[in-house]
């Protein structure tokens, strides 16, 4: 009978563990993820005049939100920086790692590569762009540059507070979110493949574009998701890049809580986050990223 028991005890102790597992990470998301986001689609009801927010359940903040050309050009704006980033960065990251990977021979001189591109982290991001100002200000070093060699007249004002130097910018943040996973994928794939297509015949550059470039797809995605996530949240460095001339939701939203718009700068955070889901879902759909992991 004690046996019984003691069979039964361990079978339901068995069949606890695996939500006793993740019980701590399910806790910690709860809290600090589900929690969050739930008092912002709450607020995002709320009424507000200019000095207090009001409680009451309305939907003019989602009404006004979604009938403002504004908000929809600014969405457009965010949505135009984060394709050209990925675009950019997915182009950098895939030769920097596809050099590292299968150019570089010495794990060690590996690791030195990857420990230079991480040097520049150890600054905090707004050091890192306002180090773009001395170069690209109408009397920086590249204007300059260029006028002592004569190759322009006049200074370019478009290099420095602009959209050009606000992808710049991304692009210089960034670009290692995507050289990391790119490379994993790469170290991923086994040799004799790259020595077969060597043996059928295939140049450098279709072993690159039509063998390794199909099997690092996961790396894409996973730098995706990265680059995605981090660029349609951001707000300094359209702030501090774009002089004014250029705008994202993420600015938007930090102008609506600075005027004491909670409720609207909800309702906006509530759409840029569908916006991000629906882009991530559709790249979670069509990759499966979980071989990568």
């Amino acid at each position: 009978m004690q046996a019984s028991s003691s069979t039964s005890l361990h079978s339901r102790f068995d069949r606890l563990l695996p939500y006793l597992q993740i019980a701590p990470l399910a806790l910690v998301l709860f809290v600090f993820l589900l929690i969050p986001l739930g008092l912002i689609v709450v607020v995002s009801f709320w009424d507000y005049d200019s000095f207090r927010v009001i409680p009451a359940f309305v939907t003019f903040n989602y009404a006004e939100m979604l009938s403002s050309p504004t908000i929809w050009r600014t969405m457009w704006s965010t949505v135009q920086f984060t394709l050209l980033t990925l675009a950019i960065t997915g182009a950098i990251g895939f030769l920097v790692a596809y050099y590292i990977a299968f150019y570089v021979r010495s794990p060690l001189m590996k690791t030195i590569f990857f420990m230079a591109c991480t040097i520049p982290f150890l600054t905090s991001n707004i050091i890192r762009m306002i180090s773009w100002v001395p170069f690209l200000g109408r009397n920086g070093l590249i204007n300059s540059m260029l006028m002592d060699i004569g190759l322009i007249a006049e200074p370019l004002d478009f290099l420095l507070y602009s959209r050009f130097a606000v992808v710049l910018v991304y692009v210089y943040l960034f670009t290692l979110f995507m050289v990391t996973p790119l490379f994993n994928a790469m170290a991923r794939i086994d040799r004799s493949v790259i020595e077969a297509a060597v043996d059928a015949g295939a140049s450098p550059l279709q072993i690159m574009f039509r063998v390794v470039a199909p099997l690092t797809k996961t790396g894409f995605a996973i730098g995706a998701v990265f680059i995605i996530t981090l660029v349609m949240g951001d707000f300094v460095t359209v702030r501090l890049m774009g002089g004014g001339q250029s705008a994202s939701t993420g600015l938007l939203i930090t102008n609506q809580i600075s005027l004491l718009q909670y409720p609207a700068a909800c309702a906006n955070a509530v759409l840029l986050l569908v916006v991000v889901m629906i882009a991530i879902g559709g790249i979670l759909r069509n990759v499966d990223i979980r071989r990568a992991i």
